[in-house]
């Protein structure tokens, strides 16, 4: 059902799991990833000013002096692109939701892995080469940090990350992994994806007054909301608008930004720039609010075909650009003598190209490989045998 229709979404115990016949038309479908995908870059491309223009430390020896000094206007706003996390967080609640619909755990399990994993092992191997090539920039990373890294599980061992930016995968796959346990498991419905919600925000909140380590982990109050908004945003669009829904986006986005506003207003890590409390709200209800556009149907105009490859580029991307990237802006500043602005462009230029080769020669061929791979020889039962959405009462 269109995001745009007014009647009432079902009542927690009307909805059904739902059949390949009930999923949206690929019309729909495709009109409305394409606004994503769109965001998804915008996203990945806040990030990486971030790194190369709105911190300090690494960066401030590839340029020489901190990015401050070198673009005063720019910086001022770069320090606020480490947000593009949490719009990556909702936009990854709603795709989880819209793509787990219908799914078996299976299908989740091997959908996630092979996705998540071609890409990045290659960007593994690239930046621990780039570590023995310019350690100026990169520590040499040793054989057991690299192999540990392989698992994408190193930062929940307490071992060394080789990209710095693999913190918001091992989110991710929290995240993955809640949903899969108490809502893929027996099938999504738009009652559990609600209940799931509804007790992910009240455990959230009492795992804050109890100090512990453990339920921090696994609940994630600092990025929790921005998922479970996600979730809500997604059902708004398939099952329309509704105040139980609305209610949860809401409460979502005020516990969001409290945790984005304590947790990144003051002095940003590494830099002399500091954040604007009144400026971080915003952009934190900005991010609710692009993906609510997107829910309620309003960039269905949004339907250039680029934007596809924008999206396709935007993992890669993001795992490439922050240590190769500080690698390249060393090269070309420091040894070439290339002028600042001309850097900042050839190397954001330079790791969107890495990033199209890594999804052209690595992602499309060996993704479905890997998927097929997984399929055929999972023979757990619940895990790798299912062919049908498993069947349920409502």
């Amino acid at each position: 059902m269109s995001a745009m229709t007014t009647t009432p979404s079902p009542a927690l115990d009307d909805v059904p799991i739902p059949t390949p016949e009930g999923t949206a038309a690929p019309a729909e479908r495709r009109s409305r990833l394409l606004a994503l995908d769109g965001l998804r870059l915008v996203a990945a491309l806040m990030v990486c000013l971030y790194h190369y223009t709105g911190r300090g430390g690494t960066i401030s020896e590839s340029w020489h002096q901190s990015p401050s000094v070198v673009f005063p206007t720019l910086s001022r706003a770069a320090v606020y692109g480490c947000f593009g996390v949490q719009l990556f967080f909702v936009i990854s609640g709603f795709v989880i939701c819209m793509s787990s619909w219908g799914r078996t755990l299976g299908d989740f399990f091997r959908s996630r892995v092979s996705r998540l994993y071609p890409a990045y092992w290659v960007a593994l191997v690239l930046v621990t080469a780039a570590s023995l090539v310019l350690p100026a920039v990169i520590a040499p990373v040793r054989l057991d940090e690299f192999l540990v890294n392989l698992t994408m599980l190193q930062q929940p061992m307490g071992a060394t990350r080789v990209l710095g930016v693999c913190w918001t995968l091992w989110a991710e796959v929290r995240f993955y992994a809640l949903f899969a346990l108490f809502v893929v498991v027996r099938g999504v419905t738009y009652r559990r994806v609600v209940l799931f919600c509804s007790v992910w925000v009240l455990a959230l909140v009492l795992c804050r007054t109890t100090g512990n380590a453990l339920t921090d982990q696994v609940l994630m109050p600092e990025y929790a909301p921005f998922f479970i908004g996600g979730l809500a945003l997604y059902l708004i669009h398939r099952f329309g608008s509704d105040l139980l829904l609305w209610g949860i986006v809401a409460v979502s986005l005020l516990l969001g930004q409290s945790e984005a506003t304590r947790g990144l207003w003051h002095r940003a890590g590494h830099s002399d720039l500091h954040r604007d409390p009144y400026v971080v709200v915003l952009i934190v209800t900005l991010s609710f609010a692009v993906v609510a556009a997107v829910a309620l149907g309003w960039t269905r105009w949004a339907s250039w075909r680029w934007l596809t490859t924008a999206g396709a580029l935007t993992y890669p991307f993001y795992l490439v650009h922050e240590h190769l990237g500080w690698f390249v802006i060393r090269v070309l500043h420091r040894f070439l003598g290339l002028p600042s602005t001309a850097t900042l462009g050839a190397t954001v230029l330079t790791m969107l190209t890495l990033a199209w080769l890594i999804h052209r020669f690595v992602e499309k061929p060996f993704g479905p490989r890997l998927r097929k791979a997984l399929k055929k020889s999972g023979r757990i039962p619940g895990i790798g045998t299912e062919s049908t959405v498993p069947k349920t009462s409502r």
